[in-house]
Protein backbone atom coordinates (compact mmCIF):
# COMPACT_ATOMS: atom_id res chain seq x y z
CA UNK A 1 0.00 0.00 0.00
CA UNK A 2 2.70 2.53 0.92
CA UNK A 3 4.83 2.05 -2.33
CA UNK A 4 1.42 2.21 -4.36
CA UNK A 5 0.58 5.24 -2.86
CA UNK A 6 4.23 6.83 -2.98
CA UNK A 7 4.15 6.04 -6.75
CA UNK A 8 0.35 7.45 -7.11
CA UNK A 9 1.12 10.63 -5.36
CA UNK A 10 5.27 10.87 -5.29
CA UNK A 11 6.57 9.87 -8.39
CA UNK A 12 4.30 12.09 -10.87
CA UNK A 13 5.41 15.53 -9.08
CA UNK A 14 9.06 14.31 -8.93
CA UNK A 15 9.41 14.46 -5.01
CA UNK A 16 10.97 11.79 -3.03
CA UNK A 17 12.72 11.74 0.75
CA UNK A 18 14.70 14.51 0.49
CA UNK A 19 11.81 16.93 -0.82
CA UNK A 20 9.52 15.34 2.29
CA UNK A 21 12.09 16.06 4.80
CA UNK A 22 12.56 19.95 3.74
CA UNK A 23 8.86 19.76 3.86
CA UNK A 24 8.65 18.65 7.80
CA UNK A 25 11.69 21.01 8.47
CA UNK A 26 9.69 23.90 7.50
CA UNK A 27 6.94 22.58 8.86
CA UNK A 28 8.25 21.85 12.42
CA UNK A 29 10.35 24.16 15.41
CA UNK A 30 10.81 24.99 18.56
CA UNK A 31 7.42 24.58 20.36
CA UNK A 32 5.95 22.58 17.29
CA UNK A 33 4.88 19.11 18.65
CA UNK A 34 3.85 17.71 15.57
CA UNK A 35 4.12 18.70 11.62
CA UNK A 36 2.37 16.05 9.02
CA UNK A 37 1.85 16.39 5.47
CA UNK A 38 -1.19 14.59 4.44
CA UNK A 39 -1.37 14.04 0.70
CA UNK A 40 -4.28 12.69 -0.97
CA UNK A 41 -6.04 11.80 -4.76
CA UNK A 42 -9.11 10.68 -5.22
CA UNK A 43 -11.35 9.99 -8.33
CA UNK A 44 -15.26 9.73 -7.98
CA UNK A 45 -18.12 9.25 -10.46
CA UNK A 46 -21.57 8.90 -9.58
CA UNK A 47 -24.92 8.30 -11.25
CA UNK A 48 -28.84 8.65 -10.78
CA UNK A 49 -31.46 7.52 -12.74
CA UNK A 50 -35.06 8.62 -11.89
CA UNK A 51 -38.15 7.07 -13.68
CA UNK A 52 -36.40 5.76 -16.31
CA UNK A 53 -34.07 8.72 -17.04
CA UNK A 54 -30.74 9.70 -16.01
CA UNK A 55 -30.57 13.01 -14.24
CA UNK A 56 -26.98 13.26 -13.03
CA UNK A 57 -23.55 12.05 -14.17
CA UNK A 58 -20.36 13.25 -12.87
CA UNK A 59 -17.09 12.05 -12.71
CA UNK A 60 -13.74 14.85 -11.32
CA UNK A 61 -10.76 14.15 -9.99
CA UNK A 62 -9.77 15.96 -6.64
CA UNK A 63 -5.50 16.28 -5.39
CA UNK A 64 -3.52 18.30 -2.80
CA UNK A 65 -1.90 18.15 0.25
CA UNK A 66 -2.70 19.53 3.82
CA UNK A 67 0.04 20.38 5.98
CA UNK A 68 -0.84 20.58 10.17
CA UNK A 69 0.93 21.91 13.19
CA UNK A 70 0.22 21.17 16.74
CA UNK A 71 1.85 22.96 19.03
CA UNK A 72 0.23 21.99 22.72
CA UNK A 73 -3.66 22.59 22.13
CA UNK A 74 -3.44 24.96 19.19
CA UNK A 75 -3.03 23.40 15.59
CA UNK A 76 -1.83 25.43 12.67
CA UNK A 77 -3.50 24.41 8.99
CA UNK A 78 -2.55 25.17 5.56
CA UNK A 79 -3.46 23.15 2.40
CA UNK A 80 -2.79 23.22 -1.04
CA UNK A 81 -4.66 21.66 -4.41
CA UNK A 82 -1.94 20.71 -6.23
CA UNK A 83 1.39 18.71 -5.22
CA UNK A 84 4.54 20.23 -5.84
CA UNK A 85 7.61 21.06 -3.95
CA UNK A 86 7.00 25.39 -3.86
CA UNK A 87 3.33 24.70 -3.09
CA UNK A 88 3.73 22.04 -0.17
CA UNK A 89 7.34 24.79 1.47
CA UNK A 90 4.25 27.48 1.25
CA UNK A 91 2.01 26.01 2.84
CA UNK A 92 4.02 24.52 5.50
CA UNK A 93 5.22 27.61 6.49
CA UNK A 94 1.90 29.07 6.53
CA UNK A 95 0.64 26.37 9.16
CA UNK A 96 3.57 26.43 11.04
CA UNK A 97 2.94 30.06 11.40
CA UNK A 98 -0.53 29.68 12.19
CA UNK A 99 0.55 27.46 15.53
CA UNK A 100 3.42 28.57 16.54
CA UNK A 101 5.81 30.99 15.41
CA UNK A 102 9.89 29.48 15.63
CA UNK A 103 12.52 28.63 13.52
CA UNK A 104 13.09 25.34 11.18
CA UNK A 105 14.46 22.14 12.55
CA UNK A 106 15.67 18.98 10.84
CA UNK A 107 13.17 16.25 10.87
CA UNK A 108 13.77 12.65 8.68
CA UNK A 109 11.27 11.16 6.87
CA UNK A 110 9.70 8.25 9.01
CA UNK A 111 10.17 4.57 8.65
CA UNK A 112 7.12 2.50 7.09
CA UNK A 113 3.83 1.58 9.33
CA UNK A 114 3.44 -1.80 9.46
CA UNK A 115 -0.35 -2.67 8.75
CA UNK A 116 -2.46 -4.77 7.48
CA UNK A 117 -4.42 -3.92 4.51
CA UNK A 118 -7.77 -4.42 4.37
CA UNK A 119 -8.96 -4.54 0.42
CA UNK A 120 -7.87 -4.73 -2.45
CA UNK A 121 -6.55 -1.73 -4.84
CA UNK A 122 -8.87 -2.25 -7.92
CA UNK A 123 -9.43 0.94 -9.08
CA UNK A 124 -13.60 0.82 -9.51
CA UNK A 125 -13.94 4.13 -11.58
CA UNK A 126 -11.93 2.52 -14.47
CA UNK A 127 -14.05 -0.84 -14.79
CA UNK A 128 -16.15 -0.80 -17.92
CA UNK A 129 -17.22 2.33 -19.31
CA UNK A 130 -20.20 5.06 -18.98
CA UNK A 131 -22.49 3.34 -20.96
CA UNK A 132 -22.65 0.54 -18.60
CA UNK A 133 -23.63 2.12 -15.78
CA UNK A 134 -26.44 3.99 -17.95
CA UNK A 135 -27.86 0.55 -19.05
CA UNK A 136 -27.14 -1.12 -15.34
CA UNK A 137 -29.42 1.18 -13.69
CA UNK A 138 -32.10 1.13 -16.88
CA UNK A 139 -32.43 -2.64 -16.26
CA UNK A 140 -32.23 -1.80 -12.41
CA UNK A 141 -35.41 0.33 -12.92
CA UNK A 142 -36.99 -2.11 -15.11
CA UNK A 143 -36.71 -5.06 -13.09
CA UNK A 144 -38.10 -2.98 -10.01
CA UNK A 145 -41.08 -2.17 -11.65
CA UNK A 146 -41.96 -5.78 -12.80
CA UNK A 147 -41.80 -6.83 -9.23
CA UNK A 148 -45.18 -4.85 -8.14
CA UNK A 149 -47.49 -3.26 -10.53
CA UNK A 150 -47.71 -1.05 -7.57
CA UNK A 151 -44.44 1.51 -7.85
CA UNK A 152 -45.12 4.37 -9.32
CA UNK A 153 -41.27 5.87 -8.78
CA UNK A 154 -37.82 4.33 -8.86
CA UNK A 155 -35.12 6.17 -8.45
CA UNK A 156 -31.53 4.44 -8.52
CA UNK A 157 -27.81 5.94 -7.45
CA UNK A 158 -24.29 4.42 -8.27
CA UNK A 159 -21.05 6.08 -7.05
CA UNK A 160 -17.33 5.14 -7.23
CA UNK A 161 -14.23 6.77 -5.61
CA UNK A 162 -10.82 5.56 -5.68
CA UNK A 163 -8.57 7.27 -3.28
CA UNK A 164 -4.67 7.31 -2.65
CA UNK A 165 -3.41 8.62 0.69
CA UNK A 166 0.13 9.18 2.13
CA UNK A 167 1.21 10.24 5.71
CA UNK A 168 3.98 11.80 6.51
CA UNK A 169 5.01 12.99 10.22
CA UNK A 170 7.40 14.47 12.59
CA UNK A 171 6.49 11.41 15.06
CA UNK A 172 8.38 9.30 12.51
CA UNK A 173 5.17 7.75 10.48
CA UNK A 174 5.14 6.87 6.88
CA UNK A 175 1.93 5.26 6.02
CA UNK A 176 0.34 4.99 2.49
CA UNK A 177 -3.00 3.38 1.80
CA UNK A 178 -5.06 2.94 -1.33
CA UNK A 179 -8.93 2.85 -0.37
CA UNK A 180 -11.53 1.56 -3.20
CA UNK A 181 -15.10 2.42 -2.21
CA UNK A 182 -18.70 1.97 -3.92
CA UNK A 183 -22.38 1.92 -3.58
CA UNK A 184 -25.99 1.44 -5.00
CA UNK A 185 -28.85 2.98 -3.75
CA UNK A 186 -32.45 2.19 -4.71
CA UNK A 187 -35.83 3.92 -3.23
CA UNK A 188 -39.25 3.47 -4.77
CA UNK A 189 -42.19 4.94 -4.42
CA UNK A 190 -45.76 2.81 -4.00
CA UNK A 191 -49.09 4.23 -4.29
CA UNK A 192 -52.23 2.19 -3.75
CA UNK A 193 -55.47 3.11 -2.70
CA UNK A 194 -54.28 7.22 -2.40
CA UNK A 195 -51.78 6.02 -0.10
CA UNK A 196 -48.14 6.53 -0.87
CA UNK A 197 -45.03 4.96 1.00
CA UNK A 198 -41.36 4.56 0.08
CA UNK A 199 -39.36 1.60 0.41
CA UNK A 200 -34.95 1.43 0.71
CA UNK A 201 -32.20 -0.55 0.10
CA UNK A 202 -28.60 -0.81 -0.96
CA UNK A 203 -25.18 -1.57 -0.25
CA UNK A 204 -21.64 -1.46 -0.90
CA UNK A 205 -18.16 -1.59 0.54
CA UNK A 206 -14.36 -1.60 -0.11
CA UNK A 207 -14.48 -3.43 -2.84
CA UNK A 208 -14.96 -3.39 -7.22
CA UNK A 209 -18.20 -2.15 -8.59
CA UNK A 210 -18.32 -5.23 -10.43
CA UNK A 211 -19.27 -6.62 -7.06
CA UNK A 212 -22.36 -4.45 -7.08
CA UNK A 213 -23.07 -4.47 -11.22
CA UNK A 214 -23.86 -8.42 -10.56
CA UNK A 215 -27.63 -9.21 -10.67
CA UNK A 216 -27.64 -11.41 -7.53
CA UNK A 217 -26.10 -8.08 -5.60
CA UNK A 218 -28.66 -5.49 -7.28
CA UNK A 219 -31.62 -7.40 -7.20
CA UNK A 220 -31.17 -7.95 -3.66
CA UNK A 221 -31.68 -4.84 -2.93
CA UNK A 222 -34.67 -4.16 -5.05
CA UNK A 223 -36.55 -6.64 -3.75
CA UNK A 224 -35.99 -5.02 -0.55
CA UNK A 225 -36.80 -1.48 -1.38
CA UNK A 226 -40.38 -3.25 -2.89
CA UNK A 227 -41.05 -5.16 0.38
CA UNK A 228 -40.47 -2.30 2.42
CA UNK A 229 -42.29 -0.04 0.26
CA UNK A 230 -45.46 -2.92 0.20
CA UNK A 231 -45.01 -3.34 4.00
CA UNK A 232 -45.81 0.37 4.89
CA UNK A 233 -48.78 0.39 2.65
CA UNK A 234 -50.17 -1.74 5.13
CA UNK A 235 -48.67 -0.14 8.40
CA UNK A 236 -51.05 0.94 10.67
CA UNK A 237 -50.73 3.56 13.14
CA UNK A 238 -47.92 3.62 16.02
CA UNK A 239 -48.72 3.63 19.74
CA UNK A 240 -47.26 6.24 21.86
CA UNK A 241 -46.40 6.07 25.50
CA UNK A 242 -43.34 4.51 27.63
CA UNK A 243 -43.07 1.03 26.23
CA UNK A 244 -40.77 -2.46 25.41
CA UNK A 245 -38.73 -1.74 22.40
CA UNK A 246 -37.34 -4.28 20.44
CA UNK A 247 -34.55 -3.38 18.12
CA UNK A 248 -33.65 -5.38 15.26
CA UNK A 249 -30.44 -6.74 14.19
CA UNK A 250 -27.95 -4.95 11.53
CA UNK A 251 -28.66 -1.16 10.51
CA UNK A 252 -30.76 -0.15 13.56
CA UNK A 253 -27.38 0.30 15.01
CA UNK A 254 -27.05 3.35 13.52
CA UNK A 255 -28.94 4.29 16.58
CA UNK A 256 -26.15 3.23 18.89
CA UNK A 257 -23.41 4.93 16.50
CA UNK A 258 -25.33 8.23 16.84
CA UNK A 259 -26.84 8.40 20.81
CA UNK A 260 -23.78 6.59 22.58
CA UNK A 261 -20.68 6.73 19.98
CA UNK A 262 -19.99 9.92 19.30
CA UNK A 263 -19.68 10.41 23.11
CA UNK A 264 -17.03 8.26 23.26
CA UNK A 265 -14.82 9.56 20.57
CA UNK A 266 -11.66 11.53 22.45
CA UNK A 267 -12.24 14.87 22.02
CA UNK A 268 -15.49 15.55 23.59
CA UNK A 269 -14.39 13.41 26.44
CA UNK A 270 -10.87 15.49 26.60
CA UNK A 271 -13.13 18.61 26.92
CA UNK A 272 -15.78 17.34 29.27
CA UNK A 273 -18.71 17.46 27.39
CA UNK A 274 -19.63 14.02 26.71
CA UNK A 275 -22.07 12.26 29.10
CA UNK A 276 -18.98 9.57 28.88
CA UNK A 277 -16.65 12.45 30.22
CA UNK A 278 -14.24 11.43 33.80
CA UNK A 279 -16.02 7.93 33.93
CA UNK A 280 -13.49 5.25 32.72
CA UNK A 281 -14.10 2.17 34.57
CA UNK A 282 -17.66 3.06 35.76
CA UNK A 283 -20.62 0.42 34.84
CA UNK A 284 -22.28 2.53 32.11
CA UNK A 285 -24.27 -0.16 30.75
CA UNK A 286 -26.00 -3.48 31.16
CA UNK A 287 -23.44 -6.34 31.93
CA UNK A 288 -25.16 -7.48 28.50
CA UNK A 289 -23.58 -5.03 26.44
CA UNK A 290 -20.10 -4.68 24.73
CA UNK A 291 -19.74 -2.27 22.10
CA UNK A 292 -16.34 -1.86 19.34
CA UNK A 293 -14.90 0.37 16.95
CA UNK A 294 -13.21 -1.80 14.79
CA UNK A 295 -11.49 -0.45 11.62
CA UNK A 296 -9.87 -4.18 10.65
CA UNK A 297 -12.73 -5.44 9.35
CA UNK A 298 -12.16 -7.38 5.48
CA UNK A 299 -13.79 -4.74 2.93
CA UNK A 300 -16.56 -2.93 5.15
CA UNK A 301 -17.43 0.72 3.78
CA UNK A 302 -15.84 1.98 7.85
CA UNK A 303 -12.21 0.27 7.44
CA UNK A 304 -9.36 1.43 6.96
CA UNK A 305 -5.41 0.15 6.68
CA UNK A 306 -4.10 3.09 7.92
CA UNK A 307 -6.37 5.81 9.44
CA UNK A 308 -5.31 9.84 8.12
CA UNK A 309 -2.70 10.30 10.36
CA UNK A 310 -0.67 6.73 9.34
CA UNK A 311 -1.56 5.17 12.46
CA UNK A 312 -2.54 1.35 11.67
CA UNK A 313 -6.10 0.72 11.93
CA UNK A 314 -7.45 -1.01 15.46
CA UNK A 315 -10.47 -3.09 17.14
CA UNK A 316 -11.05 -0.69 20.30
CA UNK A 317 -13.48 -2.12 23.01
CA UNK A 318 -15.16 0.96 24.07
CA UNK A 319 -17.64 -0.50 26.29
CA UNK A 320 -16.81 -4.32 28.05
CA UNK A 321 -19.72 -6.40 30.44
CA UNK A 322 -21.43 -2.78 30.34
CA UNK A 323 -17.88 -1.12 32.25
CA UNK A 324 -16.68 2.10 29.78
CA UNK A 325 -12.88 0.78 29.12
CA UNK A 326 -12.32 3.25 26.21
CA UNK A 327 -12.38 6.33 23.98
CA UNK A 328 -11.65 6.18 20.01
CA UNK A 329 -8.80 8.34 19.72
CA UNK A 330 -6.38 10.53 16.97
CA UNK A 331 -2.80 11.62 17.85
CA UNK A 332 -3.86 15.19 18.99
CA UNK A 333 -6.47 13.92 21.73
CA UNK A 334 -4.30 10.99 22.67
CA UNK A 335 -1.34 12.84 23.40
CA UNK A 336 -3.09 15.71 25.42
CA UNK A 337 -5.34 12.43 27.40
CA UNK A 338 -2.44 10.19 27.95
CA UNK A 339 -3.21 7.87 25.90
CA UNK A 340 -2.53 6.02 22.49
CA UNK A 341 -3.83 6.94 19.42
CA UNK A 342 -6.77 4.07 18.29
CA UNK A 343 -6.59 4.95 14.66
CA UNK A 344 -9.32 6.69 14.13
CA UNK A 345 -8.07 9.83 13.33
CA UNK A 346 -9.90 10.56 10.42
CA UNK A 347 -11.06 13.43 7.92
CA UNK A 348 -12.73 14.31 5.22
CA UNK A 349 -10.31 15.61 2.45
CA UNK A 350 -6.57 16.91 2.37
CA UNK A 351 -8.59 20.46 3.16
CA UNK A 352 -9.60 19.44 6.44
CA UNK A 353 -8.16 18.93 9.95
CA UNK A 354 -8.65 15.30 11.33
CA UNK A 355 -10.36 14.44 14.61
CA UNK A 356 -11.60 11.42 16.22
CA UNK A 357 -14.36 9.28 14.66
CA UNK A 358 -16.10 6.42 14.20
CA UNK A 359 -14.87 3.38 11.65
CA UNK A 360 -17.34 0.78 12.65
CA UNK A 361 -18.84 0.68 15.37
CA UNK A 362 -21.20 -2.14 16.86
CA UNK A 363 -22.06 -4.36 19.86
CA UNK A 364 -20.72 -7.83 20.22
CA UNK A 365 -23.27 -10.32 20.25
CA UNK A 366 -25.48 -11.80 23.22
CA UNK A 367 -26.65 -15.69 23.94
CA UNK A 368 -30.44 -14.89 23.55
CA UNK A 369 -32.34 -16.22 20.67
CA UNK A 370 -34.19 -13.27 18.70
CA UNK A 371 -37.47 -15.52 18.75
CA UNK A 372 -36.85 -15.99 23.00
CA UNK A 373 -36.73 -11.95 23.02
CA UNK A 374 -39.73 -11.11 21.26
CA UNK A 375 -41.54 -14.11 23.12
CA UNK A 376 -40.20 -12.19 26.15
CA UNK A 377 -42.34 -9.12 25.04
CA UNK A 378 -46.01 -8.69 26.37
CA UNK A 379 -46.79 -4.97 25.02
CA UNK A 380 -44.46 -3.35 22.82
CA UNK A 381 -42.97 -2.42 19.10
CA UNK A 382 -39.66 -3.94 16.92
CA UNK A 383 -38.14 -1.19 15.08
CA UNK A 384 -35.99 -2.89 12.42
CA UNK A 385 -35.35 0.04 10.54
CA UNK A 386 -34.53 3.80 10.66
CA UNK A 387 -34.63 6.62 8.31
CA UNK A 388 -33.10 9.84 10.54
CA UNK A 389 -32.96 10.85 13.89
CA UNK A 390 -31.36 14.22 16.26
CA UNK A 391 -28.58 13.75 18.91
CA UNK A 392 -27.42 16.17 21.39
CA UNK A 393 -23.61 14.83 21.86
CA UNK A 394 -23.21 16.67 25.21
CA UNK A 395 -26.60 15.17 26.93
CA UNK A 396 -27.01 12.03 25.02
CA UNK A 397 -31.10 12.67 24.28
CA UNK A 398 -31.89 11.36 20.96
CA UNK A 399 -35.02 11.37 18.40
CA UNK A 400 -35.04 8.94 15.67
CA UNK A 401 -37.83 7.76 13.31
CA UNK A 402 -38.52 4.35 12.38
CA UNK A 403 -39.44 3.39 8.66
CA UNK A 404 -40.13 0.14 9.63
CA UNK A 405 -41.75 -1.42 12.58
CA UNK A 406 -44.03 -3.82 13.93
CA UNK A 407 -46.16 -4.35 16.99
CA UNK A 408 -45.41 -7.15 19.16
CA UNK A 409 -48.38 -8.54 21.67
CA UNK A 410 -48.44 -11.30 24.00
CA UNK A 411 -45.43 -12.27 22.62
CA UNK A 412 -45.89 -11.91 18.78
CA UNK A 413 -44.79 -9.98 16.28
CA UNK A 414 -48.23 -8.22 14.83
CA UNK A 415 -49.50 -5.51 12.01
CA UNK A 416 -46.45 -3.15 10.69
CA UNK A 417 -46.90 0.08 12.23
CA UNK A 418 -45.83 3.57 10.73
CA UNK A 419 -44.84 7.00 12.42
CA UNK A 420 -42.62 5.23 15.54
CA UNK A 421 -40.65 7.75 16.99
CA UNK A 422 -37.87 7.20 19.91
CA UNK A 423 -37.24 8.90 22.32
CA UNK A 424 -34.37 8.94 24.59
CA UNK A 425 -30.97 9.22 26.20
CA UNK A 426 -28.27 7.57 24.92
CA UNK A 427 -26.25 6.75 28.33
CA UNK A 428 -29.71 6.15 29.63
CA UNK A 429 -30.94 3.44 27.69
CA UNK A 430 -27.68 1.48 27.49
CA UNK A 431 -28.59 0.70 31.57
CA UNK A 432 -32.09 -0.65 29.56
CA UNK A 433 -31.02 -3.17 27.64
CA UNK A 434 -32.73 -6.36 29.07
CA UNK A 435 -31.76 -8.88 26.48
CA UNK A 436 -28.99 -8.93 23.82
CA UNK A 437 -29.72 -11.64 20.80
CA UNK A 438 -26.98 -14.07 18.96
CA UNK A 439 -27.59 -12.72 15.52
CA UNK A 440 -25.02 -9.68 15.03
CA UNK A 441 -24.91 -8.09 11.49
CA UNK A 442 -23.43 -5.28 10.44
CA UNK A 443 -25.28 -2.93 8.08
CA UNK A 444 -25.36 -3.32 4.11
CA UNK A 445 -22.49 -0.17 3.43
CA UNK A 446 -24.16 2.91 3.68
CA UNK A 447 -23.41 4.68 6.72
CA UNK A 448 -22.22 8.09 6.30
CA UNK A 449 -21.07 10.06 9.35
CA UNK A 450 -21.11 14.08 9.64
CA UNK A 451 -19.21 15.68 12.18
CA UNK A 452 -18.25 19.30 12.53
CA UNK A 453 -18.99 19.80 8.73
CA UNK A 454 -17.12 17.16 7.68
CA UNK A 455 -18.45 13.52 6.25
CA UNK A 456 -16.53 9.94 6.29
CA UNK A 457 -17.92 6.50 5.44
CA UNK A 458 -18.65 4.47 8.37
CA UNK A 459 -19.69 1.25 9.32
CA UNK A 460 -22.73 0.08 12.21
CA UNK A 461 -24.19 -3.00 13.24
CA UNK A 462 -25.32 -4.75 16.31
CA UNK A 463 -27.91 -8.21 17.24
CA UNK A 464 -31.33 -7.60 18.24
CA UNK A 465 -31.42 -6.38 21.68
CA UNK A 466 -34.71 -5.52 24.01
CA UNK A 467 -34.46 -2.02 25.88
CA UNK A 468 -37.00 -2.00 28.77
CA UNK A 469 -38.66 1.01 28.91
CA UNK A 470 -38.28 3.95 26.19
CA UNK A 471 -40.30 6.99 25.01
CA UNK A 472 -42.23 6.20 21.65
CA UNK A 473 -44.33 8.94 20.14
CA UNK A 474 -46.62 7.81 17.99
CA UNK A 475 -49.76 8.73 15.54
CA UNK A 476 -52.39 6.64 17.17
Amino acid sequence: MLELARGQLLEPAGLDDADLEKVLARLCGPGVDLGEAYFQRRVRESWMLEDGSVRGGSWDVDQGVGLRAVAGTGTGFAYADSISLPALLQAAGSARAIGRSGQSGRVRAGQGVVAEARYGTEDPTSAGRPADRVELLRTIDAYVRSLDARVSQVTVNLSASHEAVLVVASDGALAGDIRPLVRLDIRVLMEENDRREQGFAGGGGRFDLSELMNPESWQEYATEAVRQAAVNLTAEDAPAGHMTVVLGPGWPGVLLHEAIGHGLEGDFNRKGISAFSNRIGEQVASPECTIVDDGTLARRRGSLTVDDEGTAASCTTLIENGRLVGYMQDKLNARLMGAKPTGNGRRESFAHLPMPRMTNTYMLPGKHDPAEIIASVDDGIYAVNFNGGQVDITSGKFVFAASEAYRIRNGKLGAAIKGATLIGNGPDVLTRVGMVGNDLSLDSGVGVCGKEGQSVPVGVGQPTLRIDGLTVGGTA
